[in-house]
């Protein structure tokens, strides 16, 4: 599948390593800051969310401020359903009042929840966590103890080490170097990548990084892929610069584009 690419990036967290219990964890040290009388109801809401019973789902955004969630576009970016936290829908008029023009992601007011690491940041957001970030770095400390296990998927690495002798392909993750390390170290993954881009602050640096990457390595994008887990991140602003966008979905993914293609995993590049 990725051998017809002249380069193909890869995203690191929920691509290169799947399983569940490092987001549970964040919960639990997130679940401290919160009001001790809430905190049964953080519990609640969390594992609503991973069910798919929760207003809250991956693939929408949360508007921090107001403490809404907003159903959007992932090409567009535009917003065409808000609803607050208790489900009630906002009138069309509102909405195009509040969100007039496209969203701009950041880390702090407006959120793409676009993979499970999100879902108990907002919900502490919802609960008056002010400061998320000691729990995010507890919880990437914890992943590299031996209390977690860093589960290898069969045969990544034999395949990513033969399509490197073929194309060029890069990391491109928002974990910061420190951290980018030690996975790759877990996953003996170390010495595969040609070049690594940490702290990427994707979704809002995605397109410029993947310019300077077609331009650094000489490529058009018909020939470039990215492949990721999280669309508004890796796959949308792939596939509006025409390159090829591999979605790692294992639920499914409806959408009809050319240039996209959904996968359960990323092993199954590799068979």
């Amino acid at each position: 599948m990725l051998t017809t690419y002249k380069l193909i990036i890869f995203d690191l967290d929920g691509t290169l390593y799947e399983g569940t219990d490092h987001f549970d964890y964040y919960a639990e040290q997130l679940k401290v800051g919160v009001k001790l009388e809430e905190q049964d109801q953080f519990t609640s809401e969390y594992e609503k969310m991973k069910k798919g019973d929760h207003i809250v789902q991956i693939g929408k955004a949360y508007d921090v401020k107001r403490d809404l969630v907003l159903t959007v576009d992932p090409m567009t970016l535009m917003v065409s359903n808000a609803h607050r936290w208790d489900g009630a829908q906002l009138s069309e008029n509102d909405i195009k009042t509040l969100y007039p023009h496209t969203l701009e992601f950041n880390f702090n007011d407006m959120i793409a929840i676009g993979d499970g690491w999100w879902l108990p940041f907002v919900t502490a957001k919802h609960y008056g966590v002010e400061d998320c970030y000691p729990s995010y770095l507890a919880t990437k400390e914890y992943m590299v103890t031996d209390q977690f296990t860093l589960e290898k998927l069969e045969g990544l690495k034999d395949g990513l080490n033969e399509l490197k002798k073929q194309t060029n392909i890069v990391l491109v993750t928002n974990s910061d170097r420190e951290d980018v390390g030690r996975l790759l170290h877990e996953l003996d993954l170390q010495d595969v990548f040609e070049h690594i881009v940490t702290s990427a602050k994707k979704p809002a640096q995605t397109t410029p990084i993947f310019q300077e990457l077609l331009k650094q390595y000489k490529v058009e994008a018909k020939d470039t892929a990215s492949v990721g887990d999280n669309f508004i991140n890796e796959i949308a602003p792939a596939l509006l610069l025409g390159m090829q966008g591999i979605y790692i979905n294992p639920h499914g993914f409806e959408m009809d584009h050319q240039s996209l293609k959904v996968i359960p995993s990323i092993t199954a590049c590799f068979k």
